[in-house]
């Protein structure tokens, strides 16, 4: 039987970045081969029904026994946009403190002193990138995570629930749920293993919303320009400097909710600015987003109708509205984590899920750690030891 980190190092080779600019389902065909991968793998394994539909969904069954709860867990495929996910090239590191050397040719150093989480996994074995890519724990952690989990489970004597596997595409720039088939999937609730340290506990998350603003100018030549040229570029600036400074992600933890600038590209002419917004509370995330649209009615009065054209569409929302009439789910996954050693901890994810979409399409689905740490850059990883406590978790969880 494969053990989860040489599934997870297997995983890491496949290039599945998602394309937010593309509108195809996936967004980009890489991720198809990864799941038609896991399909094969599925199968081999003894999970007849394995499946990837025509979207690049994958699906499949482990039976249990009739009566007791059918469960459902779902991990994505797809790595994020932030940076590159291909060739990357992993390394196990045993770790006795100190900094570890990612790439000494370009002297990139993961280091405890920016990194304090290493000093708590000391002892340990870490999966590392060479420091010009991202690693892929989120989320092909999960994604090993619930594949070992489900080998055990076919090959075990012991009375178990019923088990309805799902991976998704897309699922990093927010359309991971988009063509999920929950009324085919059956699972009576289901949970996300994506992301979060050993032992978290996630049903809260932030609502979600994403805004692009187009900025109109009027060029001329610099030497004739007064009183006729209209800089589309120094209008953004003055939109960006009229939102609040301490409203950033940089200064802002726990539930406190920001708007981020995530990409700038412009001219003259024509300029354009995107953001991310994010708070837990409904409210205040209505008031940012409100916020955006004064800004907007304010320059448009000061320079004229149509300069600034605002685009705001929500992404997700916060799950707990969902989880709190089914909070046994929640018992239920502490008492997993406990039996296995784990201290369940219950945080509010500053971030999203695929389970946040499913828990508003009637599947309550709250998330799981997989163990991981530093997501999204080149400093990820994860600890071997980790992922198999998580793996024993999710074999308890089924039980």
């Amino acid at each position: 039987m494969e053990t989860v980190s040489q599934r997870f190092l297997r995983y890491v080779a496949f290039a599945t970045t998602s394309n937010e600019d593309c509108e195809a389902c996936p967004s980009t065909p890489e991720q198809k081969v990864l799941g038609a991968a896991l399909v094969e793998e599925m199968k081999a394994m003894g999970i007849q029904d394995a499946y990837m539909d025509q979207d690049g969904y994958v699906y499949g069954t482990v039976p249990g026994d009739p009566g007791k709860p059918v469960i459902g867990l779902v991990a994505h495929m797809d790595t994020a946009p932030d940076m590159s996910g291909t060739n990357v090239t992993p390394k196990i590191v045993d770790y006795r403190g100190g900094d570890i050397v990612l790439n000494e040719a370009e002297n990139i150093v993961l280091s405890p002193a920016q990194f304090p989480s290493l000093n708590r996994n000391m002892g340990k074995h870490l999966i590392v990138t060479d420091g010009t890519t991202l690693l892929g724990a989120d989320d092909k952690a999960g994604v090993a995570e619930i594949l070992t989990a489900a080998e055990i489970l076919l090959n075990t004597k012991e009375s178990h629930c019923t088990l309805r596997i799902g991976f998704t595409p897309d699922e990093e720039i927010g359309r991971g749920a988009d063509r999920f088939n929950v009324k085919d999937f059956g699972a009576d609730f289901a949970y996300t293993a994506d992301g979060g340290t050993i032992g978290e506990l996630e049903y809260e998350n932030f609502n979600a919303a994403g805004a692009t603003v187009v900025f109109h100018g009027r060029n001329i030549h610099p030497g004739s320009a007064k009183n006729q040229m209209v800089n589309s570029q120094l209008i953004a600036m003055e939109f960006n400097g009229l939102l609040p400074v301490n409203a950033r992600p940089e200064y802002t933890e726990g539930y406190e909710g920001f708007v981020m600038l995530t990409s700038m590209e412009g001219s003259v002419e024509l300029t354009q600015l995107r953001y991310i917004i994010r708070d837990h509370d409904m409210k205040k995330f209505q008031a940012k987003k409100q916020l955006l649209e004064q800004i907007t009615r304010f320059l448009n009065t000061k320079y004229g109708e149509g300069t600034v054209e605002l685009t705001v569409k929500d992404s997700y929302y916060n799950m707990k509205e969902k989880i709190l009439p089914v909070m046994h789910i929640i018992e239920r996954a502490k008492a997993a984590m406990q039996a296995v050693g784990m201290n369940p901890v219950e945080v509010p994810v500053r971030g999203g899920t695929d389970g946040a979409r499913l828990s508003y399409m009637g599947l309550p689905c709250p998330n799981l750690c997989t163990g991981g740490e530093n997501y999204h850059g080149r400093y990820e990883y994860i600890p071997v030891e980790d992922m198999e406590a998580c793996v024993k978790m999710l074999v308890e969880l089924l039980k």
